[in-house]
């Protein structure tokens, strides 16, 4: 779970950056309020009353029929083509504080060494993934807690300083920095693909999102309120933990868990990249069980992994590694918020048509406050749209590019149902 959410604070330069230190604690404190708690709770009790393989999709499907479940998982391709082209770009960022100025083809070999080491343990199991993303996320939190401890002594002003970036507009930083912290805390649907593969998922999924939450949180706010503190505002820069780390804790041990917390930088590209690897997949699984797409793709290797779904996954993500897709964090939040929003509203259907589809865990709420739940994620999205239009950032275009990819959508779907139903 911790890994299809956040990876730790990897990133969050990039938003102290952009945003100034005390505007992106302010973001990160408040949007897990209006966003992930919500989000957490709605989820948890989708995927406790459907613990099907295809997760989200199958809510959809289960709800609205195979044309939204369809658009449900076509949104979710989309988003992840954009978001897996991200963490081969993440990785060689970390792994330039002990190897510069890598040639881009040298990066992109890299990137495909990672792609296909992670198709190749995802092909073992889901027991593997799992293994594998416990001893990265232990080591990960155990490099940013060295960081945490040895840059309270050395605080030398107040972290929330400066609280806006010098030179920037509230405007075009709050817009930035929303789609930032955004990007940084959505994901909680992504593992409820794989609950036909989970013991007791209406159980433990619910379980494990309530413990990721506080987690992930504490994981963002304790390194980065910490670091602010003994460094300057000059320091903060995309891709540089490590140095932050250098210069907070100073002398040999600021050195060592510099290299630590670069090492963590790769070891959290590579754990993300797997975790979301095996949640994706499944998808493409799911639709082509339905006969929403070929069924070769429904084929199962001996470990009951969709083996081709894989395959294909991997293969896309290597073709779109390295993209220059960074400016396109907005598309990234809005396609899955489309998605999202549309498994929202399978809660709100269920709610009023099948009221006694429950599993273990049930939102303490009627439909009318399941609702008005719901409401706040919804708001907090249009609030970044509308600040990103206003301030005529990337987000226009990536917003025009979004657009495309929904409304191709239908077409896609009556070509498909006519090719393979």
């Amino acid at each position: 779970m911790f890994f299809n959410v956040s990876g730790g604070a990897y990133s969050l330069e990039e938003l102290v950056a952009s945003t100034g230190a005390g505007l992106a604690i302010i973001i990160l404190a408040v949007i897990p309020v209006v966003w992930s708690v919500p989000e957490v709770l709605i989820v948890g009790e989708l995927a406790s009353a459907v613990p099907e393989e295809g997760g989200y999709y199958r809510w959809v499907l289960r709800a609205f029929g195979k044309f939204w479940a369809f658009q449900n998982g076509w949104w979710t391709w989309l988003y992840s083509l954009v978001d897996m082209a991200i963490y081969p770009v993440l990785l060689n960022t970390y792994l330039a504080y002990f190897v510069p100025d890598l040639s881009r083809s040298v990066k992109w070999a890299i990137a495909l060494a990672m792609i296909w080491g992670a198709t190749l343990l995802n092909l073992r199991g889901v027991a593997r993934v799992g293994r594998a993303s416990m001893a990265a996320g232990a080591f990960v939190l155990v490099a940013f807690a060295l960081l945490a401890i040895g840059s309270i002594p050395h605080a030398f002003h107040s972290p929330w300083l400066p609280m806006l970036a010098p030179g920037k507009h509230v405007v075009s930083s709050l817009g930035v920095g929303l789609s930032i912290a955004l990007w940084n805390y959505v994901g909680w649907d992504n593992a409820s693909t794989v609950e036909g593969e989970i013991i007791d998922p209406s159980r433990s999924y619910p379980r494990a999102l309530w413990r990721a939450l506080p987690l992930v949180v504490a994981a963002y706010l304790i390194p980065l309120i910490a670091a602010l503190g003994a460094t300057r505002f000059s320091d903060w820069h995309d891709g540089g933990w490590p140095e932050i780390a250098r210069i907070a804790i100073g002398g040999d041990a600021g050195r060592y868990v510099a290299v630590l917390v670069a090492v963590g930088g790769i070891i959290s590209a590579m754990a993300l990249f797997n975790a979301l690897l095996m949640s994706y997949s499944r998808i493409p699984f799911a639709m082509a069980v339905d006969g929403l797409m070929p069924r070769s793709i429904a084929r199962l290797n001996s470990h009951g992994v969709p083996r081709n779904a894989v395959l294909v996954s991997a293969v896309c993500y290597s073709i779109f590694a390295l993209a220059p897709f960074g400016e396109l964090v907005v598309a990234d939040v809005v396609l899955y918020s489309l998605a999202l929003f549309v498994e929202f509203a399978a809660l709100i259907h269920f709610r009023r048509h099948e009221p006694d589809l429950r599993g273990d865990f049930r939102i303490q709420l009627g439909t009318s406050g399941v609702v008005i739940l719901a409401s706040l994620p919804v708001a907090v999205l249009l609030l970044v749209i509308a600040l990103g239009v206003r301030d005529d950032t990337y987000a226009l275009p990536a917003l025009i590019g979004s657009l495309g990819g929904v409304l191709a959508g239908p077409v896609l779907y009556l070509v498909i149902r006519r090719r393979f139903a």
